[in-house]
């Protein structure tokens, strides 16, 4: 089978040769090239094409989102931005996003062997799924070979599965939401079409620390619901959505009637802090026939477990369609588990939601 190729783009030659490192640890990935600014990467690209990019924000020469928009114009190729992401590029990571970027990741924490080993496992999983993304003009086929650095854990590393807990009645319902891989982009279309008296709704997208807070605030300029990153303790309101801080997992709680949340910085679940079956397995647990659960783009088959778990508790259960999608990977899987009530497409999701009356 054919490797993917990488080329790595980052002024740091610490940070390429980590990157590298890293990437090279998967026997699915190979590393075609390195460049230390665009106009070098430029030069590389007229004789060979990686099928992914990972490119920094902040370069000499051009910086990297300049870089981004010409060659999604000029030829696109999938690309992951991989950055700090401190509190003033966070922005333009945004802004990343929207000129084609697949996927945001933060750069290895250098310092701590922890940093580096869980970087390893994300990393290498968001570059296959840039791989299978539709900014690429053929789909590259991935066996499931996984990775020997860590187990994959499930659900029961953060929150047992446990007792329904949930009421068999109540005035409030929970919208539960998951996604990765194409998920920003996802989210948007479906929060800006929601009224302003929609049920609360709880969010995990797959995405580094720091940058869900500029994600939420970004969205919450654009909906008529409010948006925010999750605090601990936060209540689960109408007219608002609360997106799962970075690197953090976000359980549904119940205290009586009201339902509340709960940061957690447990192990990674199917190699991803926050993790959407976490969020699920919680929501079917203190929600139950109250909620409905909503599974979107993505690689892998974190949330698939989590949405069954929902159904069987009776929750509304919903999958985004293979079309609407950027990566058909997490819906896919649910729907493998029949785990999904409903298979629509993305624009129809909004409008559904909002037809339920709850």
């Amino acid at each position: 089978m054919k490797k993917l190729s990488v080329l790595i783009i980052d002024d740091s030659a610490v940070v390429r040769q980590t990157l590298s490192h890293i990437l090279e640890s998967d026997p699915e990935i190979s590393i075609i090239e390195t460049a230390s600014d665009p106009f070098i990467a430029a030069k590389k690209l007229q004789n060979n094409v990686p099928d992914v990019i990972t490119l920094d924000i902040e370069m000499p020469r051009m910086d990297g989102l300049t870089f981004l928009k010409k060659i999604m114009t000029q030829h696109p190729i999938p690309v992951v931005i991989v950055s700090s992401l401190t509190n003033k590029g966070t922005e333009t990571a945004l802004k990343a996003l929207e000129y084609g970027a697949v996927e945001i990741i933060n750069k290895p924490d250098l310092s701590s062997e922890k940093g580096i080993e869980e970087t390893r496992i994300m990393l290498c999983d968001v570059v296959k799924a840039a791989a299978m993304s539709r900014v690429t003009r053929k789909k590259v086929s991935i066996s499931n070979h996984p990775l020997s650095v860590a187990p994959k854990l499930s659900a029961d590393a953060v929150i047992s599965k446990g007792q329904n807990k949930s009421m068999i009645k109540t005035t409030e319902k929970v919208v539960a939401v998951g996604a990765s891989t194409g998920g920003t982009e996802a989210l948007k279309t479906f929060l800006e079409a929601l009224p302003l008296n929609s049920p609360g709704i709880i969010i995990v997208q797959h995405m580094p620390e720091m940058f869900t807070k500029s994600f939420a605030e970004r969205l919450d300029r654009l909906c008529k619901i409010t948006v925010k990153e999750a605090k601990n303790g936060d209540t689960v309101i109408r007219g608002q959505a609360l997106i799962a801080p970075g690197n953090h997992h976000l359980i549904l709680k119940r205290s009586g009637a009201r339902y509340y949340i709960e940061i957690n910085n447990g192990p990674l679940v199917n190699r991803h802090r926050p993790s959407v079956d976490v969020l699920f397995r919680s929501t079917a647990r203190y929600a139950g026939k109250n909620a409905v659960g909503i599974i979107m783009t993505g690689m892998g088959d974190d949330g698939a477990k989590g949405l069954l778990e929902m159904k069987q508790a009776g929750a509304l259960t919903i999958a985004q369609d293979e079309k609407s999608c950027i990566v058909f990977g997490m819906p896919k899987e649910a729907i493998k588990l029949d785990a999904a009530d409903k298979i629509l497409a993305l624009e129809k999701i909004s409008p559904y939601v909002s037809s339920l009356k709850i």
